[in-house]
């Protein structure tokens, strides 16, 4: 669905994308993972063809981007930066003028027109939208009505940069639903979230960037398998420790991480001991444990080498 081969995006002197192969499936949920100004969105904009790579090669569906991106986008929706609207319109009325500046796959006059735009706001939760202007919207509002834009045309392949920026707890749970049923559907979600725990809940494959490059692609199932050691939580720490000695990784209060890959196996051998186990399960890392570990600081951290030394450069975002 998207490929790029040694994708470069320079701005000068900064290196906003650095030699990325990247390669989302159809069908894929993936989440595109990394720290402020790792170059996420710049990524996101080259896909889209809104910006021009100072070299490598992308695709999308088949199709080489930008050379080709206009076969391209009426089958792709997308959300870049947050939405844009004309603020002194509603949102209603904003939809409608989207639909008709573009092709619209089904076609139809204004009643069709019309149809397209109430189904879009009924699926992000705005059907009941006043006529009131989208600059007296909330913030998660117009996050509803950019996403709903990105709907009209029932597209194939979503672009999304934080769909659910602004959006309360339930909201955000209603678009990880919304987007769980598209993909369901036959459509390709390739998006960008600094919610770690939103991303591991809905998207099946994961690649981290970190000051250009792609320093991961992997299955999210892959990522949260098993790692060959259990943790067990006892009140009988001391007497755990000493019987589990040598195959103690970490302690911490009442809490051991041993090397063991059967749980099941580790309680019987605590139980006919004479422990008790408060709680004892495999161990699994978390996808912000993975992130964490691949990645550097963030470009809006300030650190002591950023004031003293000018040769390392900065990313773009």
């Amino acid at each position: 669905m998207i490929t790029t081969r040694i994708l470069t995006k320079r701005y000068g002197p900064i290196l906003a994308v650095d030699s990325v192969d990247l390669s989302v499936r159809s069908g894929d949920r993936y989440g595109l993972l990394g720290p402020n100004g790792s170059g996420k969105t710049t990524l996101l904009r080259l896909i889209l063809g809104l910006v021009y790579a100072t070299s490598g090669e992308i695709e999308v569906m088949g199709a080489s981007v930008p050379r080709r991106v206009r076969d391209v986008l009426p089958s792709v929706g997308a959300l870049v930066e947050g939405p844009a609207a004309y603020g002194h319109l509603s949102g209603r009325a904003n939809l409608m003028l989207f639909d008709r500046a573009g092709p619209a796959r089904g076609g139809g006059g204004r009643r069709a027109r019309r149809g397209r735009v109430l189904e879009a706001l009924e699926r992000v939760g705005l059907a009941g939208v006043d006529n009131r202007p989208v600059k007296a919207y909330s913030l998660g509002m117009r996050q509803r009505l950019g996403l709903a834009a990105a709907l009209l045309n029932a597209p194939r392949l979503l672009v999304l940069d934080e769909p659910t920026n602004g959006l309360d707890p339930q909201g955000i749970r209603e678009i990880r639903n919304l987007l769980s049923e598209l993909n369901a559907a036959g459509t390709t979600l390739f998006l960008s979230s600094h919610l770690l725990a939103e991303v591991e809940h809905l998207c099946t494959r994961v690649g981290v960037i970190d000051r250009g490059r792609l320093v991961l692609e992997e299955s999210v199932e892959t990522l949260r398998a098993p790692t060959g050691r259990a943790v067990v939580r006892t009140p009988d720490i001391d007497r755990a420790a000493a019987l589990l000695d040598g195959r103690i990784e970490a302690r911490s209060g009442d809490r051991l991480v041993v090397r063991h890959s059967d749980p099941a196996e580790l309680n019987g051998l605590l139980v006919k001991a004479g422990l008790r186990v408060a709680e004892i399960g495999a161990e699994r890392r978390s996808l912000e444990d993975v992130v964490l570990q691949v990645t550097s600081a963030g470009s809006d951290r300030v650190d002591e080498w950023s004031r003293h030394d000018d040769s390392r450069p900065s990313q773009a975002s």
